[in-house]
């Protein structure tokens, strides 16, 4: 059987099968309460449904039962098998040293002349005021769950675990302090015009590019 396309979506649905058995409907909700959310779209209940039906002909998850609770339809309760575990281990590794990423933003970046001075900071501003709403929304999740997985005596994580199960908002807080950074940066430049263009100036300077060809022969 051809091996299965890297899925990020159900690289997180593997790894909490690999935990233990669930049905579709509580994935989903799981993935939302641990705030997956921010990492893939599973707002439509559609894409994990989908993402299941996947796992299922590539042979990583196989159905374990089916539930029935009082006035609630027939669930199927899904189970990882062994080569799902072993595909959890290669697509791991696969996604922490991949770097080739697509974003939406540093391809409108590219763009950015398409734009007047003007335009570009007041679109760099509404999104600085963005990134510090998420940044403000992050460190503040980091302090509550350091609180609650080490503040309570006899109930308390061992920080170094803690840590562990907080690696992904630490990550987080560091991309956003970055980006955070970069725009304030950008948008001053553009403020006060360090930073400034005009069409004349873009057409003229690529007319240079014109007029001087890369030789490919």
């Amino acid at each position: 059987m051809k091996a299965p396309r890297r899925s990020i979506l159900g690289l997180l649905l593997l790894g909490m099968l690999a935990e233990e058995p669930m049905h579709a409907y509580g994935l989903q909700k799981t993935l939302l309460r641990h705030g997956k959310d921010r990492v893939v779209n599973i707002r439509q209940r559609a894409s994990v449904y989908q993402a299941i039906d996947r796992l299922l002909r590539a042979e990583l998850i196989r159905v374990r039962d089916t539930e029935r609770a009082e006035r609630r339809p027939e669930r199927t309760v899904y189970e990882i098998t062994d080569q799902g575990r072993e595909t959890v281990a290669v697509w791991l590794g696969e996604a922490l040293r991949a770097t080739e990423e697509f974003p939406e933003f540093v391809a409108a970046i590219s763009v950015l002349a398409q734009l007047s001075p003007e335009q570009a900071r007041t679109h760099l501003q509404a999104r600085t005021e963005l990134i510090r709403g998420r940044l403000a929304d992050v460190e503040a999740t980091l302090a509550t769950a350091w609180a609650d997985l080490t503040g309570s005596p006899g109930t308390a994580t061992e920080p170094r675990l803690a840590r562990l199960f907080l690696l992904e908002e630490e990550y987080r807080q560091a991309v956003l302090t970055a980006e955070l950074t970069w725009l304030n940066g950008v948008v001053d430049d553009l403020r006060t015009g360090r930073l400034t263009w005009t069409h004349t100036e873009l057409r003229a300077f690529a007319a240079t590019f014109e007029e001087n060809p890369d030789d490919d022969e």
